[in-house]
């Protein structure tokens, strides 16, 4: 729609923007109507109209098979869009359109801000299905009447109230009609059950909908006349209201089609099971964020353990492998720690190499820098703990074997992620600045713990690869290529 306005019309951004606001609530409109809503705006030359959007009924058939979205109408050929356009009023008169054998009722409601008319909406009424209307069929044509009329007059849709259509209530899900004191007029069988949910025991019509809502959602006081005056249609607003029954989503809708408040219609839906599922499934984050709060601080204990045992220990050796053992632990609750502050099993990968890094860089023999480049990015928690204990095992590694004591030098780990969403890669490299590789040292068949756990975790957990050559230079670089999932 944006494209279409600013290719062909004069609105400007604020009109623009009340065009959008219409568009969001005009599925109400078509619904209410049983019909299909065409936006038509004059061209800049004003010898034409475009249509910049359409909505077709979820209560209705449909009276365009065709997408109308960008056509382009000269002006004369349409004579109602003219009138309503030129004359700033609704236009009904004319006969009937027939479109494939299918007679269509045409309007126009001329869509009006701040006293100037920016378009027409074209309200098409497939007629081959129509019988004799039914209360709830009456009452839902006169609302689109009033809504009507209210667009025609610059008061709807209401300014500052952007509704997301997908979550509120809809027309099918249940309506109810109140005339200007909040009394209910009529009640969609819907609209009944749903107050049957929250332990209504009669019916709501010529009783205040207000007052009865208050008397069956739990309060402290007597009556709640927040919510008496919420459930009254006084302002447009959307709520909740809960009982022990059930659970119901309420939007409130005035009505002034002539600038007095006529009325009201309130459009809700029974949200008990949903609720109820979304309060499982923050039950359930919280019981997984939990748990892994208490392995990240079950894994300290272990490290804990560890530390005191290589105090005690009088072999430099054993104390040196109790010391390894407990950064490997300590990379693994890093992970734990994270997860326990998300909503999902996905974390932000680059902190828990920083603090991995830190980690291993409190063993450098001499002035030894570690840093990292490029991002690591979003990972799962399958991919992110074995990973964390490899980054630590190959620093570990570099820190140890690639500088004599007191030498310093630089060990940077690098990230790069690439490939398309189906195949992303990731591809890390830790490279040093040391003394380099051994003498015919093979990385694939070394006897080394560290490299034992590296091979083992990155074959076979992460399914990637694993090599260590000579860096360009000097020193020793590693490089992992790893397959991941692709960020959202």
């Amino acid at each position: 729609m944006n494209d279409l306005v600013r290719q062909h019309t004069a609105l400007g951004d604020t009109d623009l923007e009340w065009l959008h606001l219409l568009v969001s609530e005009w599925q109400l409109l078509s619904d209410l109507s049983f019909a299909d809503l065409v936006l038509w705006v004059p061209t800049r030359d004003g010898t034409r109209y475009v249509s910049v959007a359409q909505m077709r009924p979820n209560t209705g058939p449909t009276s365009y098979q065709d997408d109308m979205v960008g056509h382009l109408v000269p002006r004369g050929r349409r004579p109602l869009l003219d009138a309503a356009l030129d004359e700033g009023r609704i236009v009904r008169e004319g006969d009937p359109e027939w479109r494939e054998e299918v007679p269509v009722r045409v309007e126009s409601i001329p869509v009006r801000r701040e006293g100037r008319v920016l378009g027409v909406i074209a309200r098409n009424t497939n007629l081959l299905t129509v019988r004799t209307p039914s209360r709830l069929e009456l009452t839902y044509l006169q609302s689109a009447s009033d809504l009507a009329q209210m667009i025609a007059a610059g008061s709807f849709p209401f300014p500052g109230q952007q509704v997301d259509m997908d979550a509120s209530p809809r027309v099918g899900d249940g309506l109810i009609r109140l005339d200007a004191d909040g009394v209910v007029q009529y009640a969609s069988p819907n609209g009944l059950s749903a107050y049957h949910r929250l332990g209504l025991a009669s019916d709501l019509v010529g009783h205040h909908l207000g007052r009865t809502t208050a008397e069956l959602a739990p309060s402290r006081g007597p009556v709640d006349e927040a919510l008496v005056k919420l459930a009254s249609g006084y302002a447009p607003r959307e709520f909740e209201v809960e009982c022990a029954g059930g659970v119901i989503q309420l939007r409130a809708i005035p009505l002034k089609p002539k600038g007095v408040r006529i009325g009201s219609l309130v459009l809700l839906r029974d949200v008990t099971e949903l609720r109820r599922r979304e309060r499982e499934l923050i039950t359930k984050d919280a019981t997984i964020r939990e748990i892994h709060h208490r392995v990240k601080n079950n894994l300290q204990t272990v490290a804990a353990l560890l530390r005191l045992q290589a105090r005690r220990m009088g072999s430099a050796q054993g104390r040196e492998a109790l010391n390894e053992a407990v950064r490997r632990v300590g990379s693994i609750a890093i992970v734990h720690e994270t997860l326990s502050q998300n909503l999902d099993e996905r974390v932000e990968f680059d902190e828990i190499a920083d603090r991995v890094i830190a980690m291993v860089a409190e063993i450098s023999p001499g002035r030894v820098t570690c840093r990292r480049t490029g991002r690591f990015g979003i990972l799962d928690a399958e991919v992110a703990t074995p990973l964390a204990m490899v980054l630590t095992e190959v620093l570990q590694n570099a820190l140890e074997h690639a500088f004599t004591v007191g030498q310093s030098g630089t060990v940077e780990v690098s990230a790069v992620r690439g490939g398309s969403s189906a195949e992303a890669r990731l591809l890390i490299t830790v490279q040093d600045d040391g003394c380099g590789l051994p003498e015919g040292f093979d990385p694939q068949r070394a006897g080394n713990l560290g490299l034992q756990i590296v091979r083992t975790l990155v074959e076979g957990e992460l399914s990637g690869s694993f090599g260590m050559v000579p860096a360009p230079g000097r020193g020793t670089q590693v490089v992992l290529d790893i397959p991941v999932r692709a960020e959202k």
